[in-house]
Order: C-alpha cells, then sequence, then structure tokens
C-alpha cells in the first residue's frame, strides 16, 4: 500500500488512542532547540494533529504538512480554531510551501515513511537559512514487563507487514547522513500510557500493520490480546511503555 493513504481506514482510532508527547518533550523543543512562540514551524506529515495541537499551544503558527486527505480532514476538524494553524496537502517530498517560509520543520511519527533524499532537499528549501529539523519517535518498548515481551510477540505473529515498515530500523547512525556533518543531536524521555482493553485494543487497530475486522488474523488476535490483558493487568489496566526519541540540527 502507498505510505500515505495507508491510514486513511484508521483515523478515528488514530484520534482517539495514539499517545500524545510528554511535556518535557515540549519543553526541550523551546528551551533547548530554540524554538519560539513567533517561530513558524512546519509539521511534515502531520497525521491528525496530535503534535501539531502542541505547537500552536505554545503560540507558534504551524503549518501542517499532511498528504493523506481523511487524516488532514480529521486535523482540520479539530484545530481549524487555533489562530496560527494551516492545513496544507503536501508531502515530505514535495510540501508545496514557499522557498526559505519556516523556521523549524518537525516531524513526529512519520519520517520513517518518507524518501529521504528527496525529503533533504526539501527540507533545505523551505527553511530559513540556520532552521533545524526535528524528527520525533514515541518508541514503544518491547521488553521490561510480561505486557510488553507479549505485545510485541502478537504483533509479529499477527501482524501483516510488521517486520517490513516497523520504524524498530531508525537508528542514530542511519539518521546522521540526513543532517549537516557533526550536526546531529539526540534526547530521549519515558512516557508511559495506561490503558484499558478497550483504549488497548484501539491503539492496536491504529497500527497500519495490524489486521482490521474481516481478515483472518483478527479474531484470534483479539482472542489472545484478551487473554494477554487478563494476564498482565493491574486494576483493569496495562501500562503502554514508550521512549519519546529527538534526533535534531540542521539539513
Amino acid at each position: 500500500m502507498n505510505s500515505k493513504e495507508r491510514f486513511s481506514d484508521r483515523v478515528d482510532q488514530y484520534v482517539k488512542y495514539r499517545p500524545s508527547y510528554s511535556e518535557e518533550v515540549i519543553h526541550y523543543l523551546y528551551e533547548t532547540i530554540g524554538f519560539r512562540p513567533e517561530s513558524v514551524i512546519a509539521d511534515v506529515g502531520a497525521g491528525t494533529g496530535i503534535f501539531t495541537r502542541l505547537l500552536l499551544e505554545q503560540g507558534s503558527a504551524v503549518i501542517a504538512v499532511e498528504p493523506n486527505p481523511d487524516m488532514r480532514k480529521a486535523a482540520v476538524d479539530q484545530l481549524s480554531g487555533h489562530p496560527g494553524f494551516l492545513a496544507v496537502s503536501g508531502s515530505a517530498e514535495e510540501t508545496g510551501l514557499a522557498d526559505g517560509s519556516v523556521d523549524f520543520i518537525v516531524c513526529a511519527q512519520s519520517f520513517h515513511w518518507f524518501d529521504r533524499t528527496a525529503a533533504k532537499t526539501e527540507f533545505n528549501r523551505i527553511l530559513k537559512p540556520g532552521g533545524k529539523a526535528v524528527l520525533i519517535w514515541n518508541s514503544r518498548l518491547t521488553t521490561g514487563t510480561p505486557f510488553l515481551e507479549g505485545y510485541d510477540r502478537l504483533l509479529r505473529t499477527y501482524g501483516i507487514d510488521y517486520e517490513k515498515v516497523g520504524h524498530k530500523n531508525i537508528t542514530q547512525d542511519a539518521l546522521t547522513p540526513f543532517f549537516e556533518d557533526g550536526g546531529l543531536h539526540k534526547a530521549s524521555f519515558p512516557l508511559l500510557q495506561p490503558l484499558n482493553f478497550e483504549q488497548l485494543s484501539g491503539r492496536m487497530s491504529s497500527s497500519s500493520y495490524m489486521p482490521l475486522p474481516g481478515h483472518p488474523n483478527y479474531e484470534p488476535l483479539m482472542e489472545e490480546l484478551q487473554q494477554l490483558f487478563n494476564a498482565t493487568e493491574q486494576n483493569g489496566i496495562v501500562s503502554f511503555d514508550y521512549e519519546t526519541e529527538i534526533y535534531w540540527g540542521e539539513v
């Protein structure tokens, strides 16, 4: 499937069940990287606007660049009342933005879908001199608790193309060529998402590599997910744990 179309049938789940980002992440952007309330920021691969919202709440002007019309509409529906918000149909490789028009680019949970060579050319074109790109992922932890380890086994057993599209192939070494020589910086922050079973099943369905109702893998997957939840929940909750990884610098 074209990566720009992968989430068209999962927009509702994405809006309801995907995690946001911690206050520590936003503080890092504004206190360390140099974001300002007066900054113009392109959120490239903005999806349903989860990260866009956090930047708007800081007072920054944000252009949400998103090629998927269903996801872009979800962002517009939620965020159109914010001053400084603009949504455009575009991609990392062809944003449609003017030369030297943005102070920063953020890519939250999206860069692994991009053509990196074309995106680097485009980012250089739209960034102002000295502007920076910031790549962010909420990386799901796969070890450390019986729940995390069991959940990852389910993805590997029942996922449609999990090994192919998972962003675990993103490493500092792999990202270094995208940035100016010696210019890549990294930071990380913990993030915990407590989920009941309804939220857990919704979170799973928001992943583009997981089967939806009607697929032969769906029923056995949900059966085993319920068993895993029953075996690992505490007070009706499991902890879906992440490490938020931030890579940034000039490109």
